[in-house]
């Protein structure tokens, strides 16, 4: 248990001193500014903030000036001690990655338990950044007690990525899509909302008294929208699979039916949607605490692929990266280990997955494997194993060896990191937006944006 204990002023004598230490971050400065209100770009953009040297001195000095007060507060005199004035100059500029002590030390006692203090910032060069002092109103009541463990914050704007992955598709025709079975709420809503942000243009297909009565309690019109009345949810996904076939829409989206009903009408052999490549599902996440989108594939369709089924969905994710813009996406190809086992199959499946990209069978990506996940994800991990990689610590693209490890990989990234996901099935004629009845409305846009942006991929390459 650490303690956090003050120093009266009786104990208080000139020359008293205490400091300490922290290494400026990024994330220290945007707290900062969220905390504060005060978005100057001299402060929060650096390109702006090398053009204007003072400024960049002013906002990081007030950086120091914090550290200043937090050694006050906490350390000398410590718990009890009230701010009554305080000077400060700053003298040379701080950049992310600097180390910087911070000193204060006890000038002069005053009566009526006031106290003048010396305070200094230093760099790891030992140059002064900040000086000046501060007159504080010292405790006189001792105090110990328990110190208080900080919460790791980390800087997120919920959904600032899916927004800019729908402004993507703002110059782009809406896509025709049969919504299949939107009988509740949610997933009418969904739909509704992706046509009013002209990423959609729907097609509602299911028991058409079930839909207006889903319209009715979501208090949203459904007039002027083609609905298309079969009897049931089985009919729906029959009828949807079909439109798909006759080119009357060019995709589909999973309505409030269960994902083996519509997609057994999709892999149907007969008037199915299948083409020579394998199906598979890709979630892509907006994980708070990861530098940009992530994909992880499959969570959803295929249970246990072998080699060939591989092959596919990591093509199939490559592709989707590709039309999101990633010209060389990073792709992981996971297990427990990162090294070749012949007992643990998924190793060995992920050394023949690197080899099929030698020989051209795998094409548009950087690809690398095994790798557990920690790894693929995290450069430092990867640097104290020694793993020389283009893509370890960087990846777009996580390949689980099968769907249970995906499914438990992407819902944790959900429930307890905060990540959003929106997802998409690939590998048939059509894009299938799979939604959850767990996805908000946010996350169903952002599935509609991946076919919006694939289908106009496609429509590029061909």
């Amino acid at each position: 248990m650490q303690y956090i204990e003050n120093r009266t002023y009786d104990e208080l004598a000139p020359g008293d001193s205490a400091e300490l230490v922290r290494t400026l971050r990024k994330e220290d400065i945007e707290l900062f500014a969220v905390l504060s209100g005060d978005v100057n770009p001299a402060h929060v953009d650096d390109e702006f903030a090398r053009t204007d040297a003072f400024h960049k001195v002013i906002a990081h000095g007030m950086w120091g000036g914090a550290l200043i007060s937090a050694v006050l507060g906490t350390e000398l005199p410590g718990p009890g001690t009230i701010y009554l004035d305080q000077t400060l100059h700053f003298h040379k500029p701080v950049g992310i990655g600097d180390t910087i002590t911070v000193r204060v030390t006890v000038r002069e006692k005053r009566p009526e338990n006031r106290v003048v203090l010396d305070c200094r910032c230093l760099n790891q060069a030992g140059e002064t950044v900040v000086e000046g002092e501060a007159l504080v109103l010292a405790p006189t009541l001792k105090v110990r007690r328990p110190r208080t463990l900080l919460p790791e914050i980390h800087m997120h704007e919920h959904g600032a990525r899916y927004r800019q992955l729908i402004d993507a598709t703002r110059s782009i025709a809406p896509l025709r899509m049969a919504v299949v079975h939107p009988c509740d709420e949610l997933s009418l809503t969904g739909a509704l909302e992706a046509k009013s942000q002209g990423l959609i243009d729907p097609v509602l297909v299911g028991p058409a008294a079930k839909v207006r009565k889903a319209a009715a309690a979501a208090a949203r019109s459904i007039e002027g929208i083609e609905l298309i009345d079969v009897p049931h949810s089985h009919a729906a996904a029959a009828r949807a699979v079909e439109l798909a076939r006759t080119g009357a829409v060019q995709a589909l989206m999973k309505g409030s039916l269960h994902t083996d009903e519509l997609m057994a009408a999709v892999v149907e052999a007969a008037s199915g949607l299948r083409t020579e490549r394998r199906m598979s599902h890709v979630f892509a996440l907006d994980v708070p605490t990861y530098p940009k989108p992530l994909l992880i594939t499959d969570a959803a369709i295929n249970i246990e692929p072998d080699l060939d089924a591989k092959r596919d969905i990591v093509q199939n994710a490559i592709d989707l990266a590709h039309a999101l813009g990633i010209k060389a996406p990073k792709v992981a190809i996971l297990s427990a280990v990162e090294t070749v086992n012949p007992k643990i199959r998924s190793t060995v499946d992920a050394a023949a997955l690197c080899k099929m990209v030698d020989r051209g069978q795998i094409t548009g990506g950087i690809v690398d494997g095994p790798l557990a996940f920690d790894n693929a994800v995290s450069r430092e991990a990867a640097r104290a194993k020694a793993i020389a990689s283009p893509v370890a610590g960087d990846a777009d693209i996580l390949v689980v060896p099968d769907l249970e490890a995906g499914n438990m990989l992407a819902k944790q990234l959900i429930y307890l990191a905060g990540a959003d996901a929106a997802g998409i099935v690939l590998g048939a004629r059509v894009p299938i937006v799979l939604t959850s009845r767990s996805d908000s409305v946010l996350s169903r846009l952002a599935s509609c944006a991946l076919a919006v942006l694939l289908e106009r991929h496609r429509q590029r390459s061909a």
